[in-house]
């Protein structure tokens, strides 16, 4: 086995975790059923307006919809996860992604179209909920390694989920992208239903037998908690603020063609990756709180250089120079943030996945309003927000409790 995949000798029994070589793959196939869901589909908006005769703003609801419902399925099943365990979230999550999957693709009017999209992000998140306790299982004291892994995988689901759609639509119409969907979950469930038996399945001293306020209250109350969620949520926000606009800076502001564009969005998704197996390498000797603390240090050099090449009007180069750095800060300023957070719960950890997950999406969601409120023409008011999200996470933690701060690494 790679010695960078093994566990750490915190988990528990290696001999009953299953081969890493393949959980590691599975887990992070599971979680890109999002982005998959997401970001296939987009190729073929305007042939679903056509098909459904209706316009493409009231097919683009279903991206919004579809968020909305997978926002609130992660509040639903992350305390559920804990208390009845993460295998029967995962086979039920997959079967009904798989289940709904199949019938959007006979869906015959919008309106249906919208509230299968709902109900199947809905109903997927209870499978994607309870992976970073799974990986917490496994990488115990470190779970940034392994969360840094699975998310060097999937980050390859939205770059490739876009091209799929496009080459799908080539071979059928919009009906086979959900079809595939349909596969893709259903094969994910034969593997889970094979492969994925963990200690923590048949273990009932990892359930929380807290209530479902009860477990968003242990959630919020927990010391060293809450700054940490601010962090991971300030860096999502970042995230959101480049998805959102990277599309009219390069396209708008510096009139580059949509094939450069491509290529550029690329390379930033090549940091990230490059971020995580730099994560993996190092964090287990330092720890996942120094490494939060040394790139949101760097990430803030970075938006700082981004905001000052754009203020002063330079070409496009200098921004994607500012930006491979910054993205690349932000990939390990998430992870840590996150595990860091995972950390401190044994029973809760699907509930505070779930408060994660949902004030990404929340906070997320901001970016393109505030956007829209600060536009003048340029890139500055992108870099100026990114730059202020990395700062506040820094101020975060700076206001970490000083024992608090070597609780944690």
């Amino acid at each position: 086995m790679d010695p960078q995949l093994q566990p750490s000798s915190t988990a528990t029994n290696i001999r009953r975790i299953p081969n890493l070589a393949l959980l590691i793959p599975m887990l992070a196939a599971i979680v890109a059923i999002t982005p998959l869901a997401i970001d296939m589909y987009l190729p073929a908006m305007s042939t679903l307006a056509l098909s459904f005769h209706t316009d493409v703003t009231t097919v683009q609801q279903s991206l919004s919809i579809y968020l909305a419902g997978y926002a609130l399925g992660m509040l639903c099943f992350g305390p559920l996860a804990d208390r009845i365990g993460r295998r029967p979230m995962v086979i039920m999550g997959l079967s009904g992604f798989m289940l709904i999957s199949l019938l959007i693709g006979f869906a015959a009017q919008v309106e249906v179209f919208l509230g299968l999209r709902f109900l199947q992000a809905f109903i997927g998140a209870a499978a994607t909920v309870v992976v970073p306790g799974y990986i917490k299982e496994v990488y115990g004291d470190n779970t940034a390694k392994g969360m840094s892994y699975v998310s060097l995988i999937m980050m390859l689901a939205p770059l490739l989920a876009p091209s799929i759609g496009s080459l799908i639509l080539e071979l059928g119409e919009w009906h086979l992208i959900f079809f595939i969907q349909s596969a893709y979950a259903a094969l994910l469930l034969f593997m889970v239903i094979i492969l994925l038996k963990m200690p923590s399945d048949k273990d009932q001293d990892t359930r929380s037998q807290k209530s479902f306020l009860g477990a968003y209250a242990t959630v919020f109350s927990r010391a060293g908690v809450k700054l940490n969620i601010a962090s991971g949520v300030l860096t999502s926000f970042a995230f959101f603020c480049y998805l959102t606009a990277s599309p009219f800076i390069y396209m708008e502001v510096f009139n580059l063609d949509k094939s450069f564009f491509a290529i550029l969005f690329s390379i930033n998704v090549g940091a990230l990756m490059l971020a995580n197996i730099l994560n993996t390498r190092v964090v287990g000797r330092y720890g996942s709180l120094r490494m939060l603390h040394v790139s949101t240090f760097f990430g803030a050099l970075a938006g700082v250089g981004l905001l000052a090449v754009n203020l002063l009007g330079l070409s496009y180069h200098f921004t994607v120079i500012m930006l491979i750095p910054l993205m690349g800060c932000l990939g390990i300023m998430s992870v840590n943030a996150d595990a860091i957070v995972l950390m401190k719960f044994k029973q809760e950890t699907g509930t505070a996945t779930a408060v994660i997950g949902t004030l990404r999406f929340g906070c997320g969601a901001l970016a393109g309003p505030l956007l829209a409120v600060f536009y003048n023409g340029t890139a500055v008011p992108f870099s100026a927000l990114m730059l202020s999200a990395v700062v506040l996470v820094g101020i975060c933690q700076c206001n970490r409790p000083k024992h608090q701060a070597g609780a944690v690494t």
